[in-house]
């Protein structure tokens, strides 16, 4: 299809062609650039579009990552669970997590910017799509990792929610900006510190894996206070929340 004709798609298998399309620049444009540095206006301009025809799709520049994120989880459960299937213990439940998600640098640069930026700027339909589908394939994988391991499924799934918060914790301060490696190439003793992804990865999964099944038969500190969602009614529509603290004096 010709960019004249894809500006004026209108048959529904078109809109997806643009939509895709879309997703193809952004994603691309975050490979070379890093999420941070994408405009709406370079993905426009990638696709040959207007801005205004791009928000017609998504929302947002935002809605735009958060679609690519939730592909990446995807993406990334599917290439994990194979290995999880072979692998035997929590030693190697941990290595398989690290270096799946390790490999996959697009999804690491966007958990690093996922709950900082990517979800404050979208549709409600959006936010709960993207919650829904990172929650699904955590679910699974999570239980992936159970029957392998010591691991519960709740377990096995906060196992991998801490996979995927270090990894987008520490992929940046791994893959440092311009402006640090020439910090580092001019200061080799700073550039020790560096931290090294996968192995830095491996060594805080294996802690935590190996503090879990300790922690489960730990009491809740919270068990024996009330819950403000559980024990206070629900404020009617249109009504501020009511407040607990007691004003000042």
């Amino acid at each position: 299809m010709t960019r004249a004709a894809f500006r004026r798609a209108r048959r529904p298998e078109h809109k997806q062609q643009r939509r895709e399309a879309i997703l193809d620049a952004a994603r691309e444009l975050a490979r070379t650039s890093g999420v941070r540095n994408v405009s709406l206006g370079a993905v426009a301009e990638a696709v040959g579009l207007v801005k205004s025809n791009i928000v017609r799709y998504f929302g947002t520049r935002e809605e735009i990552y958060l679609e690519l994120a939730a592909e990446e989880w995807r993406q990334w459960a599917d290439t994990a669970t194979p290995r999880l299937r072979a692998a035997s213990g929590a030693g190697e439940a941990v290595t398989v997590l690290a270096e799946t998600i390790t490999v996959r640098p697009l999804l690491c640069d966007l958990l690093g910017h996922t709950s900082t930026s990517l979800e404050h700027n979208v549709s409600v339909e959006a936010a709960r799509t993207f919650k829904r589908a990172v929650i699904t394939i955590a679910t699974e994988l999570g239980a992936e990792v159970a029957a392998v391991t010591d691991l519960n499924e709740r377990e096995g799934m906060e196992l991998v929610a801490a996979a995927s918060s270090l990894a987008g914790t520490l992929y940046p301060a791994a893959n440092p900006p311009p402006t640090l490696i020439q910090v580092y190439a001019e200061d080799p003793e700073l550039a020790a510190l560096c931290p090294v992804l996968l192995p830095t990865l491996v060594r805080a999964l294996r802690a935590l894996a190996a503090g879990l099944p300790t922690l489960r038969d730990e009491p809740s500190t919270f068990k024996d206070e009330p819950s403000t969602f559980r024990d206070e009614p629900p404020a009617r529509r249109g009504e501020p929340p009511a407040r607990t603290d007691e004003p000042v004096k």
